[in-house]
């Protein structure tokens, strides 16, 4: 383990611990805070956010594209409270400020007994979203990449899976959804970030071509498991966060595997947009979503 890893590792624990000293709602205040020095520091992000609205709202004007980016810096600070905090949340107390909405609607494809793909993405409280489901009862398998520093990564994994969630990583994810679905299990999937070919295909989304992970719909075919979306979106009506599953989406078979494994990623994909549609300042817009472009054409960054 090398001296940098060591040291960031280090930092990262006392950012935590320190979070944890706090009352929720300093806590969150804190994040907040963070989240708006962020906005003003990391410039080149806020470029890329900025040019990915441009992209998916040309309609909106400049005030509204930094308001949408002010908003979501907001809530990746309280995200990033909640998650130094979730260590010591129970059903009781989480349940003060999160609630379902929709959950029949998961239970229902769970009885179907060939496992559920949850499908997400960068949007809302993600991190929240799987730990509570755990909390109340509904644990579940998380696909995520592994982060660069080893230590982190594991330290994260253990928060994350403190009520029985269960981590399946990117370089095992066929075989490992493949178990799953198979055992009846739930696997959730950030299905909103780009990829490269062959793993992604291109399809929509907000009217651009974007090269999108197919492995969840190659799955959903393969095992006939049922794919549900499911966020945890925060209200501001209510001052709370709603864990929200959808109706399960349809999965199309017209048995040629190639055409049916674009046709649903782009179903999938709709789905994801529409949500986004609804709540654009709760997405992840500094990711570099359009980075992978069909042959021939000029980058977008």
């Amino acid at each position: 383990m090398s001296l940098r890893e060591r040291f960031e590792f280090a930092i990262v624990w006392l950012a935590i611990s320190f979070m944890r000293l706090l009352p929720r709602a300093w806590a969150r205040a804190a994040g907040a805070a963070i989240g708006a020095l962020a906005l003003r520091l990391l410039g080149r992000l806020r470029g890329v956010g900025e040019r990915n609205l441009k992209l998916a709202f040309p309609e909106m004007s400049e005030l509204e594209r930094y308001k949408t980016l002010r908003l979501l810096y907001r809530n990746l600070g309280w995200q990033l409270a909640e998650f130094c905090l979730m260590p010591g949340y129970t059903p009781e107390s989480a349940s003060r400020f999160i609630h379902y909405e929709g959950l029949d609607n998961y239970l229902n494809a769970r009885k179907r007994g060939k496992g559920v793909l949850v499908l997400t993405g960068h949007l809302g409280a993600w991190e929240l979203s799987s730990f509570y489901h755990s909390l109340m009862g509904m644990p579940m398998g998380m696909v995520i990449r592994r982060l660069d520093n080893p230590l982190v990564d594991a330290f994260v994994n253990r928060v994350r899976c403190l009520h029985g969630n269960r981590v399946i990583h990117k370089d095992d994810f066929a075989r490992g959804l493949i178990a799953s679905m198979r055992a009846g299990e739930t696997v959730g999937i950030l299905m909103d970030t780009n990829m490269t070919p062959p793993q992604g295909v291109f399809v929509p989304f907000f009217g651009v071509e974007a090269c999108t992970a197919s492995g969840m719909a190659r799955i959903a075919l393969k095992t006939g498991a049922a794919v549900v979306p499911g966020f945890l979106l925060w209200d501001e009506t209510e001052q709370k966060y709603v864990l929200h599953f959808g109706q399960e989406l349809e999965v199309i078979h017209t048995g040629d595997p190639e055409t049916d494994a674009v046709t649903n990623t782009a179903a999938f994909t709709a789905a994801i947009e529409a949500t986004i549609r609804l709540h654009p300042e709760q997405w992840l817009w500094m990711h570099r979503r359009w980075k992978t472009r069909p042959s021939g054409e000029e980058g977008i960054y």
